[in-house]
């Protein structure tokens, strides 16, 4: 689809009010519009696939003012998918930040990750990626953790470990690090939290040195809260910008500031990050992204040594 189906949908779903429709660059899954109605600010969402908007106007109950998450307004049928509208926030994206910025906004970051972690499950049951009904398939975070050498037909990157065998680097280096994460998991503890799971790729909006919105929670999972902190660890080597900044440190500095002891913190810190870098050489193996698969298995060798004593 394009911008003028997109406005022309909008239109007749909401009437003539409709105006300053703009696309949103940023999204995997689905295409994003930008839009005015009746002096609202908006977001107009299409997909092929409704379950990540469902998973949005779930968490849009764990919000708060330290975890700031948009509102969906309605979800409906467009173009043989899906659509989803949700208010628009304000802000710019974590991303683009400088080094400056980003230390000004650790402060924010962390509190949203202790919203997280405080977030009450009462309902909820399961760990690992939850769904639409807010409940998650596997009985341990071990089970969740494990799940990731699995290529299911049902998972919308079904075929991957094919391509991942065929690609350049192929299979060993995955098989190599998933061996380490099965010893290394054994002990993991079974305390769930809420996890985001995606906390770069333009989710996250900062407004004058807070954060304004969390959005797009498709990965949203329920486990080990450490896991959001190693998204970041992982993934710094592709933002320069942020170079100077210890990710572990700043985390250990904070908790020790609100009285929070970690139990084992850097095997935990260790099993999240091979985990990420094994769905990350998954993810581009299914994108037939060759460059990107050997990129991310050197990456998860690299961290499943960094806290080797």
């Amino acid at each position: 689809m394009n911008s003028a189906q997109a406005e022309a949908f909008l239109c007749a779903r909401f009437g003539g009010d409709v105006h300053d429709v703009v696309p949103i660059d940023h999204g995997e899954w689905s295409r994003a519009y930008a839009f005015r109605r009746s002096g609202d600010e908006l977001i107009a969402r299409f997909s092929a696939r409704d379950e990540d908007f469902a998973k949005d106007r779930l968490a849009a109950r764990f919000a708060s003012p330290q975890l700031p998450i948009p509102r969906i307004v309605e979800i409906g049928d467009a173009f043989a998918g899906f659509y989803a509208i949700s208010e628009r926030p304000r802000g710019a994206c974590l991303d683009d930040l400088d080094a400056g910025g980003m230390r000004v906004m650790l402060p924010s970051l962390f509190a949203a990750l202790d919203a997280m972690r405080e977030t009450d499950l009462p309902a909820a049951t399961g760990f690992g990626g939850w769904g639409a009904d807010g409940n998650a398939p596997h009985s341990s975070w071990r089970d969740a953790l494990l799940n990731v050498a699995n290529d299911r037909p049902e998972h919308r990157t079904h075929g991957w470990r094919e391509r991942l065998a065929a690609s350049p680097t192929g299979s060993g280096p995955f098989e190599e690090a998933f061996d380490l994460l099965q010893n290394l998991s054994a002990d993991c503890p079974d305390a769930r939290h809420l996890i985001h799971g995606d906390l770069l790729n333009f989710n996250v909006l900062v407004d004058n040195g807070r954060i304004s919105a969390v959005i797009d929670w498709g990965c949203a999972m329920y486990g080990d809260f450490l896991y959001d902190l190693a998204w970041f660890l992982y993934w710094a080597p592709w933002y320069p910008a942020w170079r100077g900044i210890d990710f572990r440190a700043e985390a250990v500095r904070h908790y020790a500031a609100i009285g929070l002891d970690v139990l084992n913190f850097d095997e935990r810190l260790r099993c999240c990050l091979i985990h990420i870098g094994l769905g990350d050489q998954a993810y581009s193996a299914f994108q037939e992204s060759w460059e990107r698969v050997a990129a991310g298995a050197a990456r998860t060798r690299e961290v499943a040594g960094i806290f080797q004593r």
